[in-house]
């Protein structure tokens, strides 16, 4: 495949949902529309704020009314929150959020570990959600997590991530999120499982999500960057890990993509030091040091 490094980059940031999600502690509603706010000041313009699933599945995002609630304005921007099922649809729309996630798996143990429904279930379910959410003015994101390997069924054909991405496509999603759940992925996996989907789905309908378990979220941010893939998600400061994945550790950080795609010439909009006074706030709010490697070395040098 040629290479088709994007000028710009878009990066989705899910430290608030997903960086969040994991953390037992649970973080006052309004530290974490603090925290939005200074992702907002750093330049993002997407932003996952919450999700509506069932407070007693994951308890720090029980808040997720109270934090749209509080939202500042976002010129040009959007925020996005999860949504797991019809419920979750109605409380999104109460709120007045204007995107929405589904998330599906290309593995069917993990589906049922994650939503405790088949994939195919899962889609027929997503299907109507979508169509409702369209329908209100929303628009939709979806996610395939497991594109890689599951941590109950070991590696995942890539037939089965594009068969899944091209049925979220075809219900009305506008992008759709190959997720690396556990973080196991290499750069030749990004090249197997991307050149496939590619086959049946629009480049600019692809983002991806990495984790950074075995240390190469970066190494395959760059397979994705030389497939033309131009819109990735990461987390402030690597905040995350996933309940239902087993020894998954945080997503890709967002200083460590913001550093690589300014030292690379690609536009993402996002300032490095701005962003990283966010992660030092939210480092601040959780007692603990994050692990980005670029938040270490600005810490550092601000020590100094």
């Amino acid at each position: 495949m040629p290479d088709l490094l994007p000028k710009k980059v878009r990066i989705v940031e899910v430290g608030p949902r997903d960086g969040l999600q994991n953390e037992a502690q649970v973080i006052a509603a309004d530290h974490k529309v603090a925290f939005i706010q200074k992702l907002i000041q750093a330049g993002h313009q997407d932003i996952e704020v919450s999700s509506f699933v069932h407070p007693k599945a994951v308890p720090q995002l029980a808040d997720a009314s109270d934090v749209i609630a509080n939202l500042p304005g976002f010129d040009g921007g959007r925020y996005s929150a999860l949504v797991p099922n019809e419920r979750g649809l109605d409380r999104a729309i109460d709120c007045g959020i204007k995107r929405i996630a589904v998330f599906t798996a290309a593995s069917e143990t993990f589906c049922q570990k994650n939503i405790g429904m088949s994939r195919a279930d899962s889609l027929s379910v997503f299907e109507k959600i979508c169509k409702r959410a369209k329908d209100a003015g929303l628009s939709v994101r979806g996610y395939v997590s497991t594109c890689f390997v599951c941590p109950y069924e070991g590696e995942v054909g890539e037939a089965v991530v594009a068969e899944t991405t091209q049925a979220l496509l075809q219900m009305g999603v506008d992008e759709v999120s190959v997720s690396d759940t556990i973080g196991a992925a290499c750069p030749n996996d990004v090249d197997r499982v991307l050149s496939c989907v590619l086959e049946s789905s629009p480049l600019d309908a692809i983002a991806l999500h990495f984790h950074d378990t075995y240390g190469t979220a970066l190494a395959n941010v760059c397979a994705g960057l030389r497939l033309g893939v131009a819109t990735f998600d990461a987390s402030s400061g690597g905040l995350g890990g996933c309940p239902f994945a087993p020894g998954a550790t945080g997503n890709l950080a967002t200083e460590d993509l913001v550093y690589l795609l300014d030292r690379m010439g690609i536009a993402s909009g996002v300032d490095l030091e701005r962003q990283a006074e966010a992660s030092r706030f939210i480092a601040g709010v959780l007692g603990r040091p994050l692990p980005s490697r670029q938040l270490q070395r600005l810490n550092a040098a601000c020590d100094r």
